[in-house]
């Protein structure tokens, strides 16, 4: 062992002590120092104040933890334990039904299909082939995204009645929760706000006289070549809407869908637009239905005695004082012979019309500007405020309308006005003005606003006054029952009822090719309560088929099922 040692001591270098000048040599004595490296540093022990700053920051995230414990456990533990809870309770949406559309004999019109539905709502379901479709309108259904999320939930209404009224017909949703396991299985479930439907709605319409006259505007339209239509009845007391028919149409079942891209995209393209309610949006010539309205000016102003005659012998020449050989020539549709107002009404005698509506001779006329006055009168170039939308309000020319429409130096010529006093030229109006307007007539002066929701025992008619003699209104009646007796609407003279009417064919275009058929009236002719309108639209000239065939359709299906109006 002491031999061990002593080797190991033998062996081992002996080092004596290093001053600290001798070890820290100045840097900048040092050949090639890089100060950018650690060659040549002095290393320093981590400072106090590092392990302070360290201490304060977990101090800091430590405190942090500590409020959120606080806020969550203390400030706001009731309600997160009430959300937490509530993330075992799935909620869902109660839809409520909409108000059932019926007519006013509880025949409904629009109602709700609760065995289809689509999820969680009923399906709205249209009558179909009514000639109502843009009345009614129709709505889009509860839209949800893929994950089956309700980011619309209402029904769209987007048309006539559904959206007219909407406030009456939408109900109000409710909601239920549907307690479920931590595996998404339902174990109980619980309405907590029941939904509440919308209230039902009564509409004017009859619907059986609505496919009647429906039907027969589709079947004679086929015949004649017809490109669309318009039929309405009205309540003459009341101006309650009893039918309302336009065609083409829409399938408001295809259109609330949406699912039928093909038929809906067919009717987007469709030239002769199904969209178009054409009982207050179609505006047309209305051609010699004005005639009634214009005898009615001519009487007030005294333009004739109603009981002279004028010789219509097919034609009206008026000279050309640049060019005698060649005069203007006004057509009657045929030659009348003598006619007196009466008579000039029934055959509808447009050289009697040309003569008092514009002078001619020794004759004086009513003029342009009284052509206006009482067309207006009578509702015609303005809106009724029914409850559809899209209504027009129709044009009566006038010379201002004139010089706007081809240039300030278009003047207003005789002949411009002879052709409006029937019904020609600028003319342009509705079905539904024809209607207020021969209900006027019928009822003694009383231009009513019409309504397509059906009257209650409370219920106040609103109408304006057209205030002219009763002798002048009872003189125009009497020629339109002749018109059905002797005249030009004698298809319409039935042993069931008494009819008043007037025709019109007003020509279209330059070749006069086409044409519209229009006829007005009203019924019973010796006690009136009914006012009808029908046109129909673009029909070929020379055939034998018009609207007064489609009122007689009616007026049949009416003696045989609905009776009751001509009592």
């Amino acid at each position: 062992m002491i031999q061990w040692i002593t080797r190991f001591f033998r062996h081992r270098k002996h080092y004596k002590d290093i001053d600290p000048d001798e070890i820290f040599l100045d840097s900048q004595n040092l050949p090639e120092f890089n100060v950018h490296q650690f060659e040549g540093r002095i290393e320093k022990p981590i400072s106090k104040r590092s392990f302070t700053l360290l201490g304060l920051f977990f101090v800091g995230v430590l405190g942090v933890f500590v409020y959120q414990l606080w806020y969550l456990q203390i400030a706001h533990g009731e309600a997160y334990a009430r959300k937490g809870e509530s993330n075992r309770l799935a909620d869902s949406i109660v839809f409520a039904n909409r108000g059932v559309i019926f007519d006013r004999n509880e025949t409904p019109l629009v109602w709700n299909d609760l065995n289809q539905n689509n999820g969680d709502f009923a399906l709205r379901v249209y009558a179909t082939s009514t000639g109502l479709a843009s009345a009614l309108g129709y709505v889009k259904y509860p839209t949800k995204d893929s994950s089956g999320f309700y980011y619309q939930t209402a029904y769209s209404p987007k048309d006539g009645i559904e959206k007219m009224y909407n406030y009456i017909l939408s109900g109000t949703n409710g909601f239920r929760l549907t307690e479920t396991t931590a595996r998404g299985v339902s174990t109980s479930l619980r309405v907590v706000e029941p939904a509440e439907d919308g209230q039902n709605l009564h509409l004017s319409i009859d619907a059986g006289v609505q496919k009647s006259m429906h039907s027969a505007m589709l079947e004679y339209a086929e015949r004649a070549g017809y490109r669309g239509g318009g039929g309405v009845i009205m309540d003459i007391t009341t101006g309650e809407i009893i039918a309302m028919s336009s065609f083409p149409e829409y399938d408001a079942n295809i259109l609330s869908l949406g699912a039928d891209s093909e038929k809906i995209k067919e009717y987007l393209n469709n030239k002769n637009n199904p969209f178009l309610n054409r009982v207050v949006g179609g505006i047309y010539t209305p051609g010699s239905i004005v005639k009634p309205f214009i005898a009615m000016g001519v009487l007030t102003e005294d333009i004739i005695d109603p009981k002279k005659q004028i010789l219509s012998t097919g034609s009206l020449s008026i000279p050309n004082p640049y060019n005698p050989d060649k005069p203007t020539v006004f057509r009657d549709w045929k030659a009348h012979g003598l006619v007196d107002m009466r008579r000039a009404i029934a055959v509808s005698s447009n050289v009697y019309f040309f003569e008092v509506g514009a002078g001619f001779g020794t004759q004086k006329g009513l003029g342009i500007t009284n052509i206006e006055k009482y067309m207006r009168m009578f509702g015609f170039g303005e809106k009724s405020g029914i409850e559809v939308y899209g209504e027009k309000a129709g044009v009566i020319p006038n010379p201002t309308w004139k010089k706007s429409l081809f240039g300030q130096d278009e003047e207003w010529r005789l002949g411009d006005t002879y052709n409006t006093s029937i019904g020609q030229y600028g003319v342009q109006v509705t079905p539904l003005q024809a209607v207020r307007a021969v209900g006027a007539i019928a009822n003694g002066g009383r231009l009513l606003y019409p309504t397509l929701i059906k009257a209650t025992a409370t219920y106040q008619s609103l109408s304006t006054p057209v205030s002219l003699p009763e002798a002048d209104f009872e003189l125009v009646r009497e020629g339109m029952r002749m018109t059905v007796t002797e005249g030009t609407a004698k298809s319409l003279n039935f042993p069931f009822v008494k009819v008043a009417a007037k025709t019109g064919t007003a020509e279209l275009g330059p070749t006069k090719s086409l044409v519209n058929s229009w006829v007005i009236g009203f019924f019973p002719a010796d006690k009136p309560r009914y006012a009808f309108a029908v046109v129909m639209e673009k029909g070929r000239a020379n055939n034998q088929v018009g609207a007064t065939l489609i009122m007689k359709n009616v007026f049949e299906w009416m003696q045989l099922y609905a009776p009751q109006y001509f009592d």
